[in-house]
């Protein structure tokens, strides 16, 4: 049956593809000596977009574009991935994806440029060989995997290798309507050196921002399980959380970049501690909105501005309890529901949000094939 949205409440899929003009695709493999993926947000229409990073140690691609004082009009997928700096070499599948489809920024008879701004997670060596990490060829299959509906959460695409203040993390998502036909949503990769969970009660911190019937059936962790330490595992030190906000409000860039500075209230708000020079948590934003866009300088937008700003931040802070809720104990890292049981027995979506929608196993079939598509034709060389 058709669905009605309510304001205030999470769209259809309570995902960042309730967003019109939002796609996302994912590839992962769990198999040693693999523990890796990587997840894409693709606009199907060029969108405007911006970016804000705050932690300290970094591996992103493409981010100086996104600027407002640079030419660059928008993106046409965005990266979230594992790998760390070498899994920024997969968005070269997602940029040729692009451009046997003809998108990105026109170069006349050259062809095109595809925008494809990235951010990725340390998640090396957490599967075995420190050298099984995502390709080109990856970057090609999950852009090809792009779709709408439900997005997959929890150990996929850019979340299977995370972890999170000792807990097994993941990719989440969420989003929200705010009425007038405009959605917010947001996706993260959960891997940060910080604590999701509030060290008194033992309850995930974003859990307090959950809108209508959310995270019912989640219940307050016994006593006697919040009293048992939570061993962080040795190379915890080297994190990042990454996430994309995305409305369909149309925004100048400079709401974009304003959008995901707000956004990372919602981060601080859900982990803590955050930033850390440790982590390279960056939020991207993306506007896919086609008409008149929403200005920082003009007095006339700021209430609709501070609520799309606004609802940015509680949804990534959602987005990120619900990457920890849906995470499946792999290895040493202990899910939130394996380490706290109590809270967990009464709540079953965590389950539905790591079965639905799709997030495609890397084969080496797969990976052949990608690297068939990727081939080009030799420089005549002379």
């Amino acid at each position: 049956m058709p669905f009605s949205p309510t304001v205030s409440q999470p769209g259809r899929f309570n995902a960042v593809t309730d967003v019109p003009g939002i796609r996302v695709g994912q590839v992962h493999r769990r198999t040693a000596p693999f523990l890796t993926g990587t997840t894409v947000v693709y606009t199907p229409s060029m969108s405007v977009a911006s970016v804000d990073q705050r932690g300290g140690a970094p591996a992103t691609k493409e981010t100086d574009l996104l600027s407002p004082v640079n030419s660059n009009p928008g993106v046409n997928a965005i990266q979230l991935g594992g790998s760390s700096m070498y899994g920024l070499s997969a968005t070269d599948g997602i940029v040729r994806w692009l451009e046997d489809r003809g998108e990105g920024v026109g170069l006349g008879s050259t062809g095109v440029a595809p925008i494809v701004p990235a951010a990725d997670i340390y998640d090396l060596g957490r599967g075995g060989d420190i050298k099984a990490r995502t390709t080109p060829e990856w970057g090609w299959v999950a852009a090809k995997s792009t779709m709408g509906g439900p997005v997959r959460q929890g150990a996929y695409g850019g979340g299977t290798g995370a972890r999170a203040g000792g807990l097994k993390g993941g990719v989440g998502t969420a989003s929200v309507y705010l009425g007038d036909g405009i959605y917010v949503g947001a996706v993260v990769i959960v891997n940060a050196a910080g604590s999701t969970v509030d060290p008194r009660t033992c309850e995930l911190l974003g859990v307090q921002f959950g809108l209508g019937d959310e995270f019912a059936g989640l219940r307050k962790p016994k006593s006697s399980e919040c009293t048992t330490a939570i061993a962080a595992p040795t190379n915890d030190d080297l994190n990042t959380t990454i996430a994309v906000v995305a409305t369909n409000a149309s925004l100048e860039k400079a709401a974009a970049q304003r959008m995901s500075g707000n956004a990372h209230d919602g981060m601080a708000r859900a982990i803590r501690p955050v930033h850390t020079l440790y982590d390279g948590d960056t939020v991207f934003a993306v506007a896919t909105g086609q008409g008149t866009p929403l200005r920082v300088n003009n007095p006339a937008d700021g209430r609709q501005l501070s609520a799309i700003f606004s609802a940015g931040a509680d949804t990534l802070s959602r987005a990120i309890a619900k990457a920890m809720l849906s995470a499946e104990t792999i290895g040493p890292a202990r899910s939130y529901c394996d380490t706290y049981p109590s809270a967990c027995t009464s709540f079953a979506k965590a389950a539905q949000w790591r079965t639905e929608g799709t997030s495609t196993v890397m084969t080496r079939r797969l990976f052949n094939d990608a690297r068939r598509h990727l081939e080009v034709a030799r420089l005549p060389w002379r």
